[in-house]
């Protein structure tokens, strides 16, 4: 065998296992859903936290990942108020359960909040602070992120 059909034979053979291995690639993708919390009515928090829940319980059956930030603004803040939320038991459940799950907390809406009741509003410690919930969701969209309002 002449060194050039060797070469290309190598070359075949590297190729042929690079197309063997492209479906597994495939099912290292990453799933990234931004879940927009505008509304403290305790019916569409448990919504939202369902959907978290869902899925991520799909796409761990498939074998892939998903990661979710849940964003909270304006009344669904609600949700991460450590001396109000009426799911406050079930995000903190959530977050030792599921590693890839996030919840982020409007500053501008937490700061209206302190000014209006005259004391500081506290977090759930699951909760990071972001300056805007509505700027949180723009960035993650621009990221790539999809977008999901219960």
């Amino acid at each position: 065998m002449t060194r050039r059909r060797f070469a290309l034979a190598v070359f075949a053979a590297g190729f042929a296992a690079a197309l063997a291995a492209a479906p597994a690639l495939a099912q290292t993708k990453i799933h990234k859903v931004a879940i927009h919390v505008d509304e403290a009515d305790p019916a569409r928090l448990n919504l939202a936290l369902n959907n978290v829940e869902n899925l991520t319980k799909y796409y761990a059956s498939k074998g892939e990942t998903v990661m979710v930030e849940v964003v909270t603004y304006g009344p669904g803040l609600v949700m991460l108020r450590a001396d109000t939320s009426p799911v406050k038991d079930r995000v903190a459940a959530m977050s030792l359960e599921y590693k890839n799950l996030a919840f982020a907390a409007c500053e501008n809406t937490r700061a209206g909040m302190s000014k209006r009741e005259g004391k500081d509003v506290p977090l759930v410690k699951e909760a990071k602070s972001v300056p805007s919930g509505v700027i949180r969701l723009v960035e993650l969209q621009e990221q790539g992120w999809s977008y999901l309002r219960p």
